[in-house]
């Protein structure tokens, strides 16, 4: 089995473990949230995308109610200046966007379980097939990877004039902190959401991945996004925080990073969060 961390697939045998770790995640989950169980019926790729939609809709309005209702209301003088707290209207008109998106994010992971299960990726199922000290180095070859990528998918969005357009343009149209709330984090067109999220998928053709690991930072995913638009400066670095993508909110064309400042440092697209976005 250790080759198929290092090579891909590992053969027919190998490739069912996968198959067999989605549909536990399929029977555990729909059953448990999905009315009757019309949905074995579906072809397990399918049975995959319902159980990823669900999660996805689920993450989506639970963080975002919830840390909402935190910054808006129960520590609303702690964190965010009355004047700068967005109106229900514009929260509103962000939760139609992501919503009628969210079918289309959950394609993605679905599409990529689907290849894994298939053999075509380099993703090992058990952490003992490498070794811990092996697993943190891919972890971090795997995330390097990935704020490589989403910076310079997020950076052509803006630099690609038809682009930024017809797909990241919808995502722009909050820019102010009394626009941007948590529900801005994944109020994208359908197609920007998968562009940015693609380099997870990248990865696993080119860093042995652990599999429950890539779902997990999938899922992580809708997480964070709802963090970076809540317009509270965090002040931990290096984490590219809610105050620097303010800032990216607001001139267009600076902090295009994910998880860190890193890459925009590295190719000089960093600026820092001014005292507008901190508390005194």
């Amino acid at each position: 089995m250790a080759a198929a961390a290092h090579g891909g697939g590992g053969g027919a045998e190998y490739s069912v473990l996968f198959r067999e770790e989605t549909g536990w995640y399929n029977e555990i989950f729909l059953s448990a949230v999905v009315p009757g169980d019309w949905w074995r019926a579906l072809p397990h790729p399918l049975q995959s995308w319902l159980r990823n939609g669900v999660g996805a809709y689920l993450i989506y309005f639970l963080t975002g109610f919830l840390w909402c209702f935190v910054i808006y209301y129960w520590k609303r003088h702690a964190y965010i200046p009355k004047d700068s707290i967005p109106t229900l209207e514009a929260m509103k008109k962000q939760i139609i966007v992501a919503s009628k998106a969210m079918p289309f994010y959950s394609a993605l992971p679905t599409i990529s379980e689907y290849m894994i299960e298939s053999g075509w990726t380099r993703c090992f199922f058990h952490i003992s097939e490498v070794g811990w000290p092996m697993y943190l180095v891919y972890v971090a070859l795997y995330l390097t990877f990935v704020e490589f990528g989403i910076y310079w998918m997020h950076r052509e969005l803006h630099d690609i004039k038809p682009l930024y357009k017809h797909l990241h343009a919808t995502h722009h149209i909050y820019n102010k902190e009394n626009t941007l709330s948590p529900f801005a984090g994944l109020a994208f067109h359908p197609l920007d959401g998968i562009l940015q999220a693609i380099p997870h998928v990248f990865a696993l053709f080119l860093v042995p991945t652990h599999f429950r690991t890539h779902i997990a930072l999938l899922f992580l995913e809708a997480v964070w996004t709802t963090n970076i638009h809540d317009c509270i400066h965090g002040k931990i670095w290096p984490v590219m925080g809610a105050g620097y993508h303010t800032i990216h909110h607001t001139t267009y064309r600076h902090n295009y990073g994910h998880y860190t400042v890193w890459m925009d440092w590295l190719f000089g697209t960093l600026r820092e969060p001014e005292d507008i976005f901190k508390k005194d």
